[in-house]
């Protein structure tokens, strides 16, 4: 933690000719008589994109930005003030600001103290992790060998992303905290195309790693392997039925489901105001007995996870729901002490600009002891559904609508023909007390989830084993 402490130091402080000692000029404005609490949030971020498309690169990015943001709270008042100058005047300027903003309190700061924490990635800078002639190349590969999977695939979009971000945290009760984290991602899209029909598949992954590990192992052309079945399996699709019946949920990326209906309505804000349906129900049941869902920011080099979150706590494995009791929410350190409970890791923002707020990392349901299929041989009639698309949640009652981007008629307890258009419509609490067979295939999605809330947008991951769900709405388009 020295060392990245040394290293975050030397990108943000040293180039403004500050030193960590300025800092305590910084919050002796922040603080006194008037201020509970106070952090300085100082960010690098280096990012790149790459599109390729009808076999052109034809979108290319680079960016660079930095900052710090300067918070204050006072109560339940916060003040907050940025700058893209990282100099001590406008630190200043910007604790002032701060400060004016959240007056009505009472604290002070405590002495800087280093926070250490275990690194669950390498601190490598992705965008250098292979050469600009490598990217193109790879990013060629895939789309020729995605066309040459089936003559009906018609358009190939891959795009590759990397983002380096270094940041730096002090707060008034005497963090000091740093992290440097990767992230890289690749999508493939394609388009197919069979008797004036057209439909699309998608897959894609990534994590905190470089871009040699993202392809490794024929890594890159399994997702187009995917991307290219996705499609010509919907090309076979037909109307999905409406009404309710019972919906058995694949492995992993299905998990957003949980993540949205659930997951939102977990995060300490909400409770804390009473806006959430779980508001004040600890230790009561919520959920079928066999459900356990964790938040868990403490898997390696996942996309979700985090050495330290963005006020410098450490990530943790949150149990919030164990053998169906509610056991605990996710929390900032904002709405852990208004709550009187204890921080968890989940103190997340979008960067410099904009507040922490409570949110997810990886967010799953543990294994159960049903194998897959015999989960699906219980099934008389009903819907699979093992890739979801777009969905929307109303976290003050749970409801959902999600839409799946394949799923399958279930037909005396075999999965039969694909369906198009099914959207799967409920509330979170009604499905995790209608869970009735959990799988023990618990599987974590392969790197794409980004989760927005107030709107800032964040990398996250979700997973969860097989799951079979008594009785759900299936909004269809069959007559």
């Amino acid at each position: 933690m020295d060392s990245l402490i040394a290293l975050a130091e030397s990108k943000l402080l040293s180039p403004g000719g500050i030193a960590t000692g300025d800092l305590d000029r910084v919050f002796a404005q922040l603080m006194g008589p008037s201020i509970d609490a106070a952090d300085l949030y100082f960010q690098h971020s280096r990012s790149e994109s790459w599109t390729l498309e009808e076999g052109i690169v034809k979108d290319g990015s680079h960016s660079i930005e930095q900052g710090v943001g300067v918070r204050a709270i006072s109560g339940e008042k916060t003040g907050f003030a940025y700058s893209d100058e990282i100099v001590l005047p406008q630190l200043l300027e910007a604790s002032k600001a701060a400060r004016a903003i959240a007056h009505g309190g009472n604290g002070a700061g405590k002495p800087l103290a280093l926070n250490g924490a275990r690194a669950l990635y390498p601190a490598i800078d992705p965008v250098e992790s292979l050469p600009n002639p490598d990217k193109i190349a790879l990013l060629r590969e895939v789309d020729a060998y995605a066309r040459s999977r089936d003559p009906r695939i018609r358009q190939v979009i891959v795009s590759l992303a990397a983002t380096i971000d270094t940041v730096l945290i002090a707060a008034s009760d005497g963090t000091l905290a740093a992290d440097v984290r990767p992230l890289v991602r690749i999508n493939v899209q394609v388009i197919a195309e069979a008797n004036g029909r057209r439909e699309q598949g998608y897959a894609g992954g990534g994590g905190r790693y470089g871009y040699r590990e993202l392809i490794e192992n024929g890594r890159a052309l399994r997702f187009a392997d995917e991307a290219v079945r996705q499609a010509l399996v919907n090309l076979d699709s037909v109307d999905a039925p409406a009404g309710q019946m019972t919906v058995v949920l694949g492995p992993g990326w299905p998990g957003v489901l949980l993540h949205e209906a659930i997951g939102h309505g977990l995060e300490g804000d909400f409770n804390r105001k009473g806006s959430s349906a779980f508001a004040g129900r600890l230790g009561q049941r919520v959920a079928a007995k066999g459900v356990t869902i964790v938040d868990d920011g403490t898997l390696a080099g996942r996309r979700g996870s985090l050495s330290i979150d963005d006020e410098g706590t450490p990530t943790a494995c949150t149990t919030l729901i164990e053998d169906g009791i509610l056991k605990g929410y996710m929390q900032d350190k904002l709405n852990a002490r208004l709550m009187g409970m204890a921080p968890t890791g989940n103190g997340r923002r979008e960067s410099f600009t904009q507040l922490p707020m409570p949110r997810m990392t990886n967010t799953y349901m543990l294994a159960g002891n049903h194998e897959p299929e015999e989960i699906i041989r219980s099934v008389k009639k009903g819907l699979y559904a093992p890739n979801f698309g777009g969905g929307q949640v109303d976290i003050t009652n749970g409801k959902f609508t999600f839409s799946a981007s394949e799923a399958y008629l279930i037909e005396d307890g075999e999965i039969t023909r694909p369906v198009k258009g099914a959207t799967l419509i409920g509330s979170g609490p009604e499905v995790l007390n209608r869970v009735s067979m959990i799988g023990n295939d618990m599987k974590l999605d392969e790197g794409v989830g980004v989760c927005g809330k107030d709107g800032q947008s964040v990398p996250v991951g979700v997973g969860q084993p097989t799951l079979k769900i008594d009785a759900m709405t299936v909004g269809g388009t069959a007559s």
